[in-house]
């Protein structure tokens, strides 16, 4: 992926559904100090740079900590304040910077594997958009990658109590002292002091294979946990199931009385059939796309907006304001525990279990899963046919149902006369080509997703 000048980004970092991504040995370095002096002076041409303050956190893999010196080094070579927010949260470091009135970098990978890593980018009013993507590419001809030998601020207790006075989310630790402060038994499970890769849509991975388990050992009602910067919530109802995250999105904000919901298409198509919400915004997947939609419910009269991904991460377009409660500040980024915190609310008035309140919703069974290793242009090849060539489409469902109807929103979404939905997109993160599916029964789920991913895999591998 070549740039002007004279400096070239290795082909392997590029701006995903959300920030920058690519291998460690091509961010660090040289790379994380251009792009970080490219956001800056990106900022500097929109006249955003705030306070003077950049605050900066970072996620718990190895390689965090030499990329949040890199970026601190840039930082204090553009004259401004680097402030060091430590291991916390990505929506913890939002919320303290845009309290701080500064920009923010977040030094994160989320949840691909270890030896990659990424840097997500905030304004002082929330996470950037799109346009501002291609705005730090462009500045990157005339970044340089200064060396200053810089200290930065230390201020990750300052960040992490900001995080806890607000009470929207957490990690680990900060997430179990929110959980024990609303009056919940917590029983600490699993707990690590090194990054782990925890993909809360892939919910067949080993990782998981002991939760069901902890429940009967220790008779809990459910399990919660994050994924590895805390902006994915992961929930295990007291039956031993898994909580697709676009449910407790939706629960979170029918718990929130939200008007208006903004969430991309790969959320359940049930969220339309509750009729919680007075309109429904459907998006390409991405929290940056879902803050566009945000802005535009807003604009169009909206009153309590609530953003959400398949993934459960949750985000509010503006301040909400919940009877017996302080006020919640508007997060225009994803968080994992207020959707947690809201699901177990509801369980607590409702008097009723996860697994019965979600019982009440008027779901098709969904699932999801991805075939890794991909190679884009192969992704793109198999998309493109299916796209281009009706027909070719038709037959190859043939065995499944009749398409009805076809949506390119984000990849290609098929519903089939039934009732039932296929949906093909490329992971915007990784070199994986995701499947999701809906079906009138968990059988006719699982059927079409071994379908899927097999008649994929025929297409994809060379």
């Amino acid at each position: 992926m070549p740039y002007a000048g004279t400096w070239m980004a290795a082909e392997s970092l590029k701006f995903g559904t959300s920030g920058l991504r690519g291998l460690v040995s091509d961010l660090e370095g040289e790379a994380a100090r251009r792009y970080m002096a490219a956001f800056l002076r990106h900022l500097e041409s929109k006249g955003e740079v705030g306070s003077g303050r950049v605050f900066i956190g970072r996620d718990l893999r190895p390689s965090s900590p030499a990329i949040t010196a890199d970026c601190a080094a840039s930082v204090a070579a553009a004259g401004l304040e680097p402030v060091d927010c430590g291991v916390l949260p990505t929506p913890a470091l939002a919320l303290y910077a845009t309290a701080g009135g500064g920009p923010a970098v977040m030094v994160t990978g989320s949840h691909i594997p270890i030896d990659r890593n990424g840097l997500k980018f905030y304004l002082p009013t929330g996470e950037i958009g799109k346009a501002d993507e291609v705005g730090i590419v462009a500045a990157l001809s005339g970044a340089k990658a200064v060396e200053t030998g810089a200290v930065a601020v230390d201020e990750a207790d300052a960040a992490a109590a900001h995080y806890l006075r607000c009470a929207v989310a957490g990690l680990r630790g900060v997430l179990a002292r929110i959980l024990d402060a609303f009056g919940a038994e917590v029983v600490p499970l699993g707990h690590v002091d090194h990054f782990i890769a925890v993909d809360t849509e892939a919910l067949n991975d080993a990782i998981f294979a002991p939760l069901s388990g902890w429940l009967r050992e220790f008779g809990l009602d459910a399990i919660v946990s994050a994924d590895g910067d805390g902006d994915r919530p992961l929930v295990m109802d007291g039956e031993g199931e898994f909580v697709r995250g676009d449910v407790l999105g939706l629960l979170a904000a029918q718990f929130l009385g939200a008007d208006a919901v903004v969430t991309p298409v790969t959320s359940n198509s049930a969220i339309e059939r509750t009729g919680f919400f007075s309109k429904v915004w459907r998006t390409r997947v991405g929290s940056p796309y879902v803050i566009a939609g945000m802005e535009e419910a807003l604009a169009s009269g909206a009153h309590r907006v609530v953003g959400f991904e398949a993934n459960g991460g949750t985000l509010l377009g503006g301040d909400v304001n919940l009877a017996g409660t302080e006020q919640l500040s508007a997060l225009r980024t994803r968080d994992a525990v207020l959707p947690i915190l809201a699901v177990l609310a509801l369980t607590s008035t409702k008097g009723t279990s996860v697994a019965e309140l979600i019982s009440t919703l008027p779901l098709q069974s969904a699932l999801s899963d991805r075939l890794e290793h991909v190679p884009q242009h192969r992704a793109a090849f198999f998309l493109k046919r299916m796209r281009e060539d009706p027909g070719f489409a038709d037959g190859l469902f043939a065995v499944q149902g009749r398409i009805k109807r076809v949506s390119e929103i984000d990849g290609l979404q098929f519903m089939l006369d039934g009732g039932d939905i296929v949906h093909y997109r490329p992971s915007g993160n990784a070199l994986e080509l995701r499947c999701y599916v809906e079906g009138h029964t968990r059988g006719r789920a699982e059927e079409m997703l071994a379908w899927g991913l097999k008649m994929a895999e025929e297409m994809v591998r060379e």
